[in-house]
């Protein structure tokens, strides 16, 4: 099955600013117009910006944009490009005498893989929207650059991640396409339940977290906040505001499914979500967009293990194909 990406959203282009040096980069996505947006922050660690304005009940109702970014929470600076970016060209919460672009934003570190006086800024972030497309790149792209899988023995043990995305499709046109990078402290797991990406082992292989966790053998200096997966679900449904927190709400089960441990205290796992409102609901179809955005988040996980490449250290799932056990 192909993988698909979160822009066969109709609307929706994704932009990337990469620095493949200081291993740092930021994702933004961009839709064509403002959609009713919503957020569900379940990590412990986390790192965001305008999360408290997409609640349900407040005031503003639809982002122009949302940014994942490398950094830690120097990387926020990024959304200030993506803001100026929009407001020059008009797009924003209007005023009387402008407009104020919404712009939520997440970030994960990835200060302890390259540069760690570097992260992506203002002007990465423009630069990010400048470069948006229909073509979405995956693995060590934009926020995915520096991100790395499975610390648990150490980040010298750990594995490389990225950037994944995916999409699903109901037979009558409903999509929801996820795009998600990867910075988990725990392990990505397999369609068949097997680890995929995580701690290397002493013998070369992948290590099972919640194994090396049962035995006590967990590396005790692991930094808490030093992890993450950041998502965007993007849909054609029309939904509320309502349904759009819930949407992110229930996409964490893409999480857990594909990251074992997920959202624990060292993680800052984000889910956002923008409905483009092409479609209009009926009937059982928000129970559908669950279930294809649920499953769409859990493959572009996977995918964003699959798709890096090994870097400073850290192997990729290819690397360790190529090579086999030490």
């Amino acid at each position: 099955m192909a993988a698909g990406s979160i822009t066969d959203v109709a609307g929706v282009r994704v932009g990337h600013w990469t620095d493949t040096e200081a291993l740092t980069g930021c994702t933004v996505v961009l839709p064509d117009r403002p959609c009713i947006a919503g957020v569900d922050v379940r990590g412990a660690a986390p790192g965001t910006r305008e999360t408290d304005l997409l609640r349900t009940g407040n005031l503003v109702q639809h982002a122009d944009a949302i940014l994942l970014s490398g950094g830690s929470a120097f990387g926020l600076e990024a959304a200030t490009g993506v803001v100026r970016w929009l407001r020059e060209r008009g797009v924003g919460y209007a005023f009387s005498k402008g407009v104020i672009p919404i712009v939520p934003a997440a970030i994960l570190f990835d200060l302890g893989i390259g540069a760690h006086d570097a992260w992506p800024n203002a002007d990465a972030g423009y630069a990010a929207c400048r470069a948006a497309s229909s073509n979405c790149e995956e693995g060590n792209v934009g926020a995915g650059t520096g991100a790395t899988i499975g610390k648990a023995l150490g980040l010298e043990r750990c594995m490389k991640g990225g950037l994944g995305t995916a999409s699903e499709r109901s037979i009558h046109g409903l999509v929801a396409g996820g795009l998600a990078a990867v910075n988990a402290s725990g392990d990505v797991i397999g369609e068949d339940g097997t680890v995929i990406a995580g701690p290397i082992d002493e013998d070369g292989t992948i290590a099972d977290t919640v194994e090396l966790l049962r035995r006590g053998r967990i590396w005790q200096p692991e930094a808490a906040g030093q992890n993450t997966v950041i998502v965007c679900v993007a849909t054609n449904a029309a939904l509320t505001k309502e349904q759009a927190n819930r949407l992110a709400t229930v996409c964490h089960d893409g999480i857990a499914r594909a990251v074992r441990p997920a959202h624990t205290q060292g993680d800052g796992d984000t889910v956002f979500v923008l409905a483009t409102g092409e479609r209009e609901l009926q009937g059982a179809d928000y129970r559908i967009i669950e279930a294809l955005a649920t499953r769409a988040v859990e493959r572009a996980i996977r995918r964003g293990a699959e798709m890096a490449q090994g870097v400073a250290g850290a192997p990729s799932t290819v690397d360790l194909r190529r090579q086999g056990p030490a």
